[in-house]
């Protein structure tokens, strides 16, 4: 009798609402395929962690999942899994565990360390066939860089900015913006008493999607967004015209935390992790202050942050989480990889998971964005994907 098949999978990066509806899919699906899931804990830092000549040390990075594992976990966000920024591919020397033999890693022209072999012995010790990351562009490069070593892969994507390349539609933007929406919406009554200008940062580093789509579905009177720098006297003078037709004497401005003002810089801070970013945030604030030293009004400033993917996923992500899931453990089934599940055109499919570092996904300022007025503005509808991405 064959050796019963068995998967790992992970989660990697910032958690997003339906990351645990995603897991709980692909082991649902995975039984119905009489196929083992063995969860890795704190995203690709577990790969890298666990010491294969120690029997006992995956015990603290894996847990064995079955369907009374994950029976309830789809009731809430975040990720079961933990998860991590960690880049096997990508380690400071300082932070190479003491176990991994110098023959599995190799140093990279930038002075960090290639670990991958190290990964690879790992995958093999613990009897995986084929591994399932659930990430953005960051955590699924490694994939790519497994699948391109041989070791069976599918990936599905994740992230609140929506900014996977190769899908129309990654878990987690749903629920991010509907979080926003409902907060720009609440945040109307505190900004419209005192006739303020208020300004609201928004997640969203290199695509202003978040921003975007916010604004357009909250109807805000201005959006600022990563691709387009954007010019500080105009937009107060927007703002301040805004706030003049409004009867309740006020207006809405959206920046995306990655959003800079023309001849000037990304606001960003600390140390750079393994994929090379720093911490974004603080362009809401300084815009802020900026449009009140330039008009004189008082300003009402909000950062949203984190509490764009805290709590449950909304109900399109639980669909998109439950599909991508399922596909991505037929794929495995049928004994595919190399690839990634995603939505075109309203469709589900897979694509070459070679396409997540094959370009960036931004956002299509000429069938979107006004540039010259910083507002949303869809040019034509007919055609357009659900989406409109």
């Amino acid at each position: 009798m064959p050796a019963k098949r068995r998967i790992g999978i992970l989660t990697g990066g910032g958690d997003v609402p339906g990351l645990n509806v995603a897991i709980k899919a692909v082991v649902a699906r995975a039984q119905d395929h009489g196929i083992e899931v063995l969860g890795l804990r704190r995203g690709w830092m577990s790969v890298l962690s666990i010491n294969p000549d120690d029997p006992g040390s995956a015990l603290e990075w894996t847990i064995p999942l079955d369907l009374e594992v994950v029976r309830t976990i789809d009731r809430t966000g975040g990720t079961i899994l933990h998860t991590s920024r960690t880049s096997p591919s990508n380690v400071k020397p300082e932070d190479v565990p003491a176990h991994v033999r110098a023959e599995d890693c190799s140093p990279n022209p930038s002075g960090t360390m290639d670990c991958t072999r190290h990964v690879l012995r790992v995958l093999q010790h613990l009897g995986l066939d084929a591994i399932i990351p659930i990430g953005g562009d960051d955590t699924l490069s490694f994939a790519v860089r497994l699948h391109r070593e041989g070791f069976h892969t599918i990936a599905i994507p994740k992230t609140m900015d929506n900014d996977v390349f190769g899908t129309d539609y990654c878990i987690g933007f749903s629920t991010a913006v509907t979080r926003s929406v409902e907060t720009i919406t609440a945040f109307r009554t505190s900004v419209g008493s005192h006739e303020r200008i208020g300004v609201v940062e928004l997640f969203g580093r290199n695509s202003g999607e978040t921003s975007l789509f916010a604004a357009y579905l909250a109807d805000v009177d201005r959006a600022v967004i990563s691709e387009v720098p954007f010019d500080m006297d105009r937009l107060s003078r927007f703002l301040v015209e805004d706030r003049e037709k409004k009867p309740s004497h006020y207006a809405i401005l959206t920046l995306s935390e990655g959003s800079f003002p023309v001849g000037g810089d990304i606001v960003q801070r600390g140390e750079a992790d393994a994929y090379g970013h720093q911490k974004l945030g603080g362009i809401g604030h300084f815009t802020a202050e900026e449009i009140k030293r330039l008009t004189g009004v008082d300003i009402m400033y909000q950062q949203l942050a984190y509490i764009m993917r805290t709590g449950a996923p909304d109900s399109l992500d639980r669909m998109v989480a439950i599909s991508f899931g399922n596909l991505a453990l037929d794929q495995v089934a049928m004994g595919h990889t190399g690839r990634m599940a995603a939505l075109q055109h309203g469709i589900y499919t897979t694509v070459p998971i070679d396409l997540v570092i094959a370009s960036k996904k931004r956002v299509d300022v000429t069938a979107l964005y006004d540039a010259e007025q910083y507002r949303p503005k869809v040019r034509d509808m007919l055609g357009k994907p659900m989406f409109l991405s």
